[in-house]
């Protein structure tokens, strides 16, 4: 049985970011290109500050067209500038509120290529170690992208996902197929306690994936977040799972 987690969720993208700040430990802010403007970065801010929730940077690829959801062919030196960038836009944002940037945690299509490409993941990792290496970078539990950001020394955390189905080699379903999404609270809330309780998940195809679980994340762009927050938060109580920011106190 996990005895504590970080509950995350992506905000800053058009939805009641109010509604579901109650029951999670951190943020991860979109910071302008595929969802959200300054406005938005400050409003989320503050109120991630409201609750007490770490805040973190969410990049994307420059695609508010594809919600930052459509692959890209960009070059290594282009996805550093394109990384880079937004996490210094927020850490502005954030620093005028007084409020440190925790985590940098990559949005969409650049977060699931991030996940495989090993090039691409040791660019974003370059990137949030300029931006300040004392960020913690979030990736797909097991992938690429955690690998890369330990070899350069960042500190990491292995995430996994609500509402998200996995394929065999424990990467996430892709979009485009009809059972990417758990649509209902029952399954979500089965795949979050068979992680906490045993750490593995189910894949699509039926096998057990064993997986390290650091940060689970909900999607704050569903009409439905603050429910799914609510429950899952609820079911992690019942299950005796403390949860919190990996740099922050505990919160009940």
């Amino acid at each position: 049985m996990q005895a504590r987690i970080d509950f995350n969720c992506d905000l800053g993208e058009g939805c009641d970011d109010a509604a579901v700040m109650p029951y999670i430990s951190s943020a991860s802010i979109a910071c302008g290109l595929h969802a959200g403007d300054e406005d938005t970065m400050r409003r989320t801010v503050a109120l991630c500050q409201r609750h007490g929730v770490a805040i973190g940077a969410h990049p994307s690829f420059d695609d508010r067209a594809g919600f930052g959801r459509r692959e890209m062919a960009w070059t290594p030196a282009e996805v550093y500038t394109l990384v880079l960038d937004q996490i210094l836009a927020l850490t502005d944002i954030a620093a005028a509120h007084g409020a440190p940037l925790s985590h940098v945690k990559p949005h969409g299509a650049l977060y699931n290529m991030a996940a495989r490409d090993a090039t691409l993941a040791d660019t974003i990792a370059r990137a949030v170690l300029d931006a300040d290496p004392m960020l913690r970078l979030y990736g797909l539990s097991g992938s690429a992208l955690i690998d890369a950001g330990e070899r350069i020394g960042l500190r990491v955390a292995h995430e996994v996902f609500a509402e998200r189905r996995y394929e065999a080699d424990a990467r996430l379903t892709p979009r485009t197929m009809p059972d990417a999404v758990i649509h209902d609270l029952d399954g979500a809330i089965a795949q979050v306690r068979s992680i906490v309780r045993d750490g593995t998940v189910a894949a699509r195809t039926g096998e057990r994936i064993r997986l390290r679980a650091d940060t689970l994340c909900l999607h704050g762009d569903r009409a439905d977040a603050a429910h799914f927050a609510r429950a899952v938060r609820e079911a992690l109580r019942t299950e005796g799972v403390e949860v919190a920011a990996p740099d922050a106190g505990a919160r009940s």
